[in-house]
């Protein structure tokens, strides 16, 4: 049996047990996963989120330390909140337990540093979420650049044109303290599976952002639909959302326009931001995301450039196409559809059973990749903050 300890049982962690995790092993065994500790001080919410093969068995704990100490656990998976993430991991580093980290790594560079410095010589293994670099398309366009299909990649366009973004008001996201803005939210993804295709690290940022433009504003704090005089012709209002289909819920909710969204001064989520970055191997590329696209405007992925051809990849249109410049050819591939970000959560939580069983000695998502995505999306934020390019600090992990 596989014991596993979880620090913050929320939504997404049950989703990736029940659903994903012990899926990866044979029907006959999936319950030889368990959930046999938690820290999270919601115990009613994470007792409705175990499954039934795991409530008998549980043991709620008051910290990590204390988990790991009675626990006797196979794995250690850390899904709080994104301000708690280097707390843990640095505890966690201390140990040699596999470890499931959720994105991003850190907040603040003091955290990254922290957590460089816990796991410079930590034999703790890791698995970083980041699921889009081990997703199928990820894996067929960084295989088809490894073996020359475009020739040299020069150049790399990445969007995210995001169709549910109204959750980064309505919801926990909307409280920057916590989330510390979409650089870090949601670009430490692409920035990861960027550096991985041009197989360098991004050195030099340049970033821009619109805050304030679209979300937030001045409308009452605590404000919600039903209580709003513009409920019957404002756009994110149940009744227009379920006329629409523009997406979020139709359900009552809190205005997304309210000055409790916050404000530019105190930290507010960005409307849309882009970034211009220089790699390492002397490429450069940029990427852009959009939080308030809706409906089929909803696209993310890639262009990467070579003298000897094109490769383009959206994960919504679920196709990759590769064009040779100086043939008379183009392929297009497509992976099995309706997987749980794309692919790459599969790939994943195989990694994460393969380290516990001692089948591997690494993830294909190790810890210094967070860091090295980490210190890049912070210095986009410095970027946009300052106006001005910004290096990017190199772990030495």
């Amino acid at each position: 049996m596989i014991r596993l300890g979880v620090v913050g049982y929320g939504g997404r962690v049950s989703s990736i047990v029940r659903g994903i995790l012990r899926k990866v092993e044979p029907e006959s065994m999936r319950e030889d996963i368990r959930v046999v500790g938690v820290v999270d001080p919601d115990r009613q919410g994470v007792m409705d989120r175990l499954e039934e093969c795991d409530r008998g068995d549980v043991v709620f704990y008051k910290n990590l330390d204390e988990m790991v100490r009675k626990g006797k656990l196979d794995g250690l998976m850390v899904t709080t909140q994104c301000n708690l993430h280097t707390p843990y991991a640095v505890k966690a580093a201390k140990y040699d337990i596999p470890l499931y980290l959720e994105k991003p790594v850190a907040m603040k560079m003091s955290q990254a540093a922290s957590l460089e410095k816990a796991f410079a010589k930590s034999k703790c293994p890791v698995v970083v979420s980041f699921p889009l670099r081990v997703s199928p398309l990820s894996a067929e366009a960084h295989r088809l650049i490894s073996e020359g299909g475009i020739g040299s990649a020069e150049h790399i366009r990445a969007w995210n044109q995001v169709p549910y973004g109204t959750v980064y008001w309505s919801s926990w996201y909307s409280n920057y303290e916590v989330t510390g803005g979409l650089f870090l939210q949601k670009a430490t993804h692409d920035l990861d599976y960027m550096s991985y295709l041009m197989d360098s690290p991004i050195v030099r940022v340049g970033a821009m952002a619109n805050v304030g433009r679209v979300f937030g504003g001045k409308m009452q704090a605590g404000l919600t639909c039903s209580k709003c005089r513009k409920r019957y012709s404002c756009q994110e209002s149940p009744l227009q959302r379920s006329r629409t289909k523009a997406g979020g819920t139709s359900a009552d909710h809190i205005c997304l326009f309210g000055a409790d969204r916050g404000s530019p001064e105190t930290g507010l989520n960005e409307d849309c931001c882009s970034i211009l970055m220089e790699f390492a191997n002397g490429t450069h590329g940029v990427y852009s995301q959009v939080f308030f696209s809706r409906r089929d405007a909803g696209a993310r992925g890639a262009t990467i450039s070579g003298y000897e051809g094109t490769i383009t990849f959206d994960w919504y249109e679920n196709e990759l196409t590769r064009v040779r410049h100086f043939e008379p050819l183009s392929d297009k591939v497509s992976p099995p559809g309706g997987l749980s970000h794309f692919g790459g959560d599969q790939e994943l939580a195989l990694d994460f059973i393969r380290l516990i069983r001692g089948q591997i000695k690494q993830s294909r998502t190790p810890i210094e990749f967070g860091i090295r995505s980490a210190y890049s999306c912070l210095a986009a934020r410095q970027s946009f903050k300052t106006g001005r390019f910004v290096k990017v600090r190199q772990s030495q992990i």
